[in-house]
């Protein structure tokens, strides 16, 4: 049973979220070793023994999709991403829909209108879809703090679902923020970019990486395993190696927690 229970960096209270668990869909789903193109035959005999939960009955990756709340003493209250959406979200062509993100929420104590910033760490369906209801901002008293650059890269992507059902609306309403590289969120809170997953890809640092809400720089075990295993949906998977691994680097530097989504426990120290 992975440890679900908030963890407290320099005052600052970071509550996982999990809003769903489940496999990629099958017009996404590869075989492990093409998914994570790289790591040795033997790095994944170890994780098929010592990490069993991220594995399916038929070895497929079984992901979990990890939103997070930070609440900031005299601080605004901050959501990191904001899951998969509803059944008709732009997640729901391969992810494992609807997610249950107001309902933790809720469990937390914490209504919609109480989310007074949420950070978008990019702009994918299964960190972003969660972000509009009915064509309107589901935080609706909060402030959507995005990448420019991020920005920029998904206006090229005409086709793209989240260009039209979450930004477009957001930006309508006047609910969109386009942060220029670092960013200070509060007292020991700050934006920083880590490029490379999406170019505009950015991660939360509580305490100077005592604790890093990490976004999809980590998707894996494999890559506490092997950091320069790539990922074949990165959009530049040789920059999102040497982010990784300047970033684990300072997380272990600073004996500091992993907060990354997708893996089976919201919290680990790599």
């Amino acid at each position: 049973m992975h440890d679900l229970s908030p963890k407290s960096i320099a005052g600052v209270d970071v509550i996982p979220l999990c809003d769903a668990v489940g496999p990629m869909g099958e017009s996404l789903r590869k075989p492990l070793d093409e998914t994570f193109p790289g790591a040795s035959p033997t790095v994944w005999e170890h994780l098929c023994a010592h990490a069993p939960e991220a594995y399916g009955l038929q070895g497929e990756w079984v992901l979990h999709f990890h939103c997070f709340l930070l609440r900031i003493p005299s601080g605004p209250t901050v959501l990191v991403d904001t899951g998969l959406g509803g059944t008709d979200s732009p997640a729901s062509s391969w992810a494992p829909v609807p997610g249950g993100l107001g309902d933790v929420l809720a469990s937390a104590g914490v209504a919609a209108t109480d989310v007074d910033v949420v950070v978008l760490t990019h702009l994918h369906s299964d960190h972003a879809s969660g972000a509009v209801q009915e064509g309107m901002p589901a935080f609706p008293n909060a402030r959507y703090v995005v990448q420019r650059r991020e920005l920029d890269w998904l206006r090229g992507k005409v086709h793209d679902p989240v260009n039209e059902r979450i930004v477009r609306p957001l930006r309508e309403a006047g609910s969109l923020d386009a942060a220029e590289g670092r960013k200070t969120l509060a007292d020991h809170v700050e934006l920083v970019p880590t490029p490379g997953h999406t170019p505009g890809h950015q991660s939360v640092v509580v305490d100077d990486h005592r604790l890093v809400v990490s976004g999809d720089v980590v998707l894996h075990p494999v890559h506490l395993a092997d950091e320069m295993a790539t990922y074949v949906y990165d959009e530049n998977p040789g920059a999102a190696a040497i982010t990784r691994a300047e970033l684990l680097r300072r997380i272990r530097e600073r004996d500091g927690l992993l907060a990354a989504p997708h893996l089976p426990s919201p919290f680990v120290r790599p």
